[in-house]
C-alpha cells in the first residue's frame, strides 16, 4: 500500500492525492483540480502542507478538516512510521543540535529529537528518502530511529534549536576571550556592546533573550525563572501552575542574560546584592502586548531571576471563561451593578484574583464611569483605568493611595489588597462616601474575609453597611480536551470530596490521558473554582464583635452559597477537571450537617 504514494524520493504532490483519492480521504474532483492548477507549487512546499493550506473536509468524517495534523498521521500510517509532535519542553537542545549540522539538517529537512545511549531518534517529513539515515548510521555508529513530524514544525524548530545553540554557544566563546583580554565578565560585554564596539557579541544575548520571550508565549507560561547553579543556570517555565525544565545554559551567559532582561526592565545593572523589581512590555509573535513583571534577588551562586508573564488575553475573558456558571455569573453581575459598596475577592496567592477583578472591571469601564486602582504593583496596564502604583519609599501606601483617589472624583475604586485597619477603614470610608470598592483578602474561604476584617478592626456595623458580597476562589487544571477519557468514579474519593454532604454522584467523569498537546501531561489550561457569598440580611444578623465563623458559613450556605468543593465537584461531573485537582486546591469542609 505504502509503495502506490512512496518511493525512494521526495513525496509528490501529485501521487499523494491520488493516495488520498483512494483511500476515501479527499474527493476525487478536488484532487484533480489541485494538480491541475499547482504544479509549481509542488516544487516550493512540502505536498503536505500544499493540501492542508485548502482546508478541505475528510471525506470519511466531513466534520474534521484535512489539516496537517491530521494528514501527517495518515502518511505515518502509509508509510509504516510512528508519527509525532515536537514538544520543545522535553527536548535537549545542546544534544540534539550536536548530532549534526544546521546546513546537513537543512538539507534533508530532518531534527533529531532525542540521543539515547544507543540510538538517535530523527524526525523527517519524508518516509522514503533513507540518504541520511544511513550516513548517519554511520557517522554516529548508533541507530537511527525515524519518526514522522508535520513539515512546518520540523521547519520551525529547526530554526530555532539551531539558533538558540549557536548562541549560546557564541556567547559563550565571546566570553571566555573576553576573560583573556581582561573583561571581567558578560556585563562588561553587554556595556561595550552598547557602546558599538562589540556589537555582534552583543547580538547573541539578544537572540538568546528574544528566542526566551517567545518561546514562553508561545508556551503559554506564566512565569519564567533563570536560576544560577554551582555548574550551570537553569531555566524554568510554570505551565499551568506546574513548573517544567526548559533548558540549562553556562553561568556566564546567563548572567548577560540577566544583565540585558535588567536593562530592559530599567534596573540597576550593577547592583546585585539588593532585590530589585521592574518591569518591560514586549509583543509575542503574534503582533500582541505581553507585560512583564521582573523581580531579582541573590543567590548563593549569583543573581536568581524570575519574570512573571501577564497573559494579555485577561482582558478579553467574559465570566464563562473563567469557570463562572450561569447563575454565579447572574449573581456576580448583580452585584457589581450596585452603585455604592465593597466587594472582595478572596484566596491565596496565584488563586486567580487579579484576573478575576481585571475582568470585572473591564465590563465595568464605559465612558460613563471613573475607574481608579491602587495596586502593588500594577500587573497589567489598561487604558480605560486609571492606576495607581504603591510607592512604600515615597511613603504611598494602599490608605494614602485610597485618600488620593477619593479626590479624584471616582466611581469605581480597585484597592490591591486589604491588609490593615488604615486601609480598611478608607476603603469602608470610600463605600461610605458613593463608591462602589473592590478589593482582595488573602482568607482560606469567602465567609472567613468577614472575621478577617473584624480582626483587623472594623467596627461590625460597618461591615453590615457596607460589604456586599464576597468571592472566594482557587485554580484548578482543566483536563486536555485532545485526550481524557471517561472513567469509572471512585466513590471514596467522591465522598471525600464532597463530605459532609450527600451529592447525586455522576455516572462517570473524565480522567487524563497525556497527549502531544498537553505534553504528556492530560491537563491544558485552568479555570476557576468559586464560593460566592451574598450578605444577605440572615447573614448580616450573625455580624457581632464576637461572631462565630461556623455559623456565619452555615447560614451563607443555606442562603445559597455552593462551596469552593461542591463547585469543584460540578466541574469534576461537567468532565472539566478531577477530583484530585479540587482536593490540591479547595480546603476541607469542617462544618457538620
Amino acid at each position: 500500500m505504502a509503495k502506490s504514494v512512496l518511493h525512494d524520493q521526495p513525496l509528490q504532490l501529485g501521487r499523494v492525492l491520488d493516495q488520498l483519492v483512494a483511500d476515501g480521504l479527499l474527493d476525487a474532483e478536488r484532487g484533480n483540480t489541485l494538480k491541475a492548477v499547482a504544479p509549481a507549487m509542488a516544487r516550493q512546499q512540502h505536498p503536505l502542507i500544499t493540501i492542508a493550506q485548502h482546508k478541505w473536509p475528510d471525506a470519511r468524517a466531513p466534520q474534521r478538516v484535512l489539516d496537517l495534523p491530521l494528514l501527517t498521521e495518515w502518511l505515518a500510517g502509509k508509510s509504516g512510521l510512528d508519527s509525532a509532535r515536537i514538544d520543545p519542553l522535553k527536548v535537549d537542545v545542546p544534544a540534539i543540535t550536536a548530532v549534526m549540522s544546521y546546513a546537513y539538517a537543512r538539507r534533508f529537512n530532518i531534527l533529531a529529537l532525542e540521543v539515547r545511549p544507543d540510538e538517535v531518534v530523527v524526525a523527517t517529513a519524508e518516509p522514503a528518502v533513507r540518504e541520511w539515515e544511513r550516513e548517519l548510521t554511520r557517522i554516529l555508529g548508533k541507530r537511527i530511529v525515524r519518526v514522522l513530524v508535520d513539515p512546518e514544525q520540523i521547519s520551525r524548530y529547526l530554526i530555532e534549536f539551531y539558533t538558540l545553540s549557536h548562541s549560546v554557544r557564541a556567547a559563550s566563546d565571546d566570553n571566555r576571550q573576553g576573560e583573556r583580554s581582561g573583561v571581567q565578565n558578560l556585563e562588561q560585554l553587554m556595556e561595550l556592546g552598547r557602546a558599538g564596539k562589540l556589537e555582534a557579541d552583543d547580538q547573541h544575548i539578544v537572540s538568546i533573550v528574544d528566542w526566551l520571550l517567545q518561546y514562553a508565549y508561545a508556551q503559554r507560561a506564566s512565569d519564567i525563572h533563570i536560576e544560577p547553579r554551582r555548574e550551570q543556570t537553569n531555566i524554568r517555565f510554570r505551565i499551568d501552575g506546574v513548573m517544567h525544565m526548559v533548558y540549562q545554559i553556562p553561568v556566564s551567559v546567563a548572567t548577560a542574560v540577566t544583565s540585558r532582561i535588567k536593562i530592559l526592565g530599567r534596573m540597576d545593572v550593577s547592583e546585585k546584592r539588593r532585590p530589585q523589581d521592574g518591569r518591560l512590555k514586549t509583543r509575542s509573535a503574534q503582533g500582541n502586548e505581553v507585560e512583564l513583571r521582573l523581580s531579582t534577588m541573590p543567590t548563593a551562586f549569583g543573581e536568581k531571576l524570575v519574570m512573571r508573564i501577564f497573559d494579555p488575553d485577561v482582558l478579553v475573558k467574559d465570566y464563562q471563561a473563567l469557570g463562572f456558571s450561569s447563575s454565579e455569573t447572574q449573581l456576580w453581575t448583580r452585584l457589581i451593578n450596585e452603585p455604592t459598596g465593597i466587594i472582595l475577592v478572596t484566596g491565596p496567592t496565584g488563586s486567580g484574583k487579579t484576573t478575576t477583578l481585571y475582568t470585572t472591571l473591564k465590563e465595568l469601564a464605559t465612558p460613563e464611569v471613573n475607574i481608579c486602582t491602587i495596586e502593588d504593583p500594577v500587573e497589567l496596564v489598561e487604558p480605560s483605568f486609571n492606576q495607581m502604583q504603591v510607592q512604600h519609599n515615597i511613603g504611598l501606601d494602599f490608605a494614602s493611595g485610597v485618600r488620593t483617589l477619593l479626590r479624584q472624583d471616582p466611581d469605581i475604586i480597585m484597592v490591591g489588597e486589604i491588609r490593615d485597619r488604615e486601609t480598611a477603614e478608607m476603603a469602608v470610608q470610600a463605600a461610605l462616601t458613593g463608591h462602589l470598592v473592590f478589593s482582595t483578602l488573602h482568607t482560606n474561604d469567602a465567609s472567613s474575609a468577614i472575621t478577617r476584617l473584624l480582626e483587623i478592626g472594623v467596627p461590625p456595623y460597618l461591615i453590615k453597611a457596607t460589604v456586599l458580597g464576597v468571592l472566594g476562589q482557587r485554580l484548578v487544571r482543566t483536563l486536555c480536551p485532545h485526550c481524557k477519557e471517561t472513567a469509572p468514579l471512585d466513590d471514596d474519593l467522591w465522598q471525600s470530596l464532597v463530605a459532609p454532604w450527600k451529592v447525586n454522584r455522576p455516572a462517570g467523569v473524565s480522567r487524563p490521558v497525556g497527549c502531544l498537546e498537553c505534553r504528556q501531561t492530560g491537563y491544558r489550561g485552568r479555570v476557576g473554582v468559586y464560593e460566592m457569598l451574598e450578605m444577605t440580611p440572615a447573614l448580616k444578623a450573625l455580624v457581632t464583635a464576637d461572631c462565630d465563623i461556623a455559623r456565619l458559613r452555615r447560614q451563607a450556605i443555606s442562603d445559597g452559597m455552593r462551596p469552593l468543593r461542591l463547585n469543584g465537584a460540578q466541574k469534576v461531573a461537567n468532565g472539566v477537571t478531577t477530583i484530585e485537582e479540587v482536593l490540591k486546591v479547595a480546603p476541607p469542609e469542617t462544618l457538620e450537617t
